[in-house]
């Protein structure tokens, strides 16, 4: 798992896919709201006039000096669902963002995921 200390280390850093491929850059970390634990990365990705946030399990990830590798291949990633880069995920979008990677959201209507 990885080190909750570490969040703001991240930001900024190239995300790459599980072959190396770049994805795009780190752009803030949600944490699973029931563990306070790193869940997805928010990657900025896209054209500089067509930047969109899209959204990465953090499973499996790891993070060296140089970028965060995720355990999904980039068009995955790109085909995930996405906000504006001046945005922040509702939990109107947080089942699409799951349902998307095939992971389990639970039920209730408590949200499982907070920005840090």
């Amino acid at each position: 798992m990885l080190a909750v200390e570490n969040i703001r280390d991240w930001l900024g850093r190239d995300v790459v896919d599980d072959e190396g491929g770049k994805i795009g850059v780190l752009e803030s970390v949600y944490v699973d709201t029931a563990t306070d634990l790193p869940a997805f990365a928010a990657v900025t990705v896209g054209l500089p006039t067509r930047k969109r946030i899209t959204f990465v399990p953090l499973e499996g990830a790891s993070v060296s000096p140089v970028h965060l590798r995720v355990a999904w291949p980039k068009q995955v990633v790109k085909d995930a669902p996405s906000i504006d880069t001046d945005g922040e995920l509702t939990a109107d979008e947080e089942l699409p963002v799951f349902a998307h990677y095939k992971l389990d959201y639970g039920v209730g209507g408590t949200r499982r995921l907070a920005r840090r």
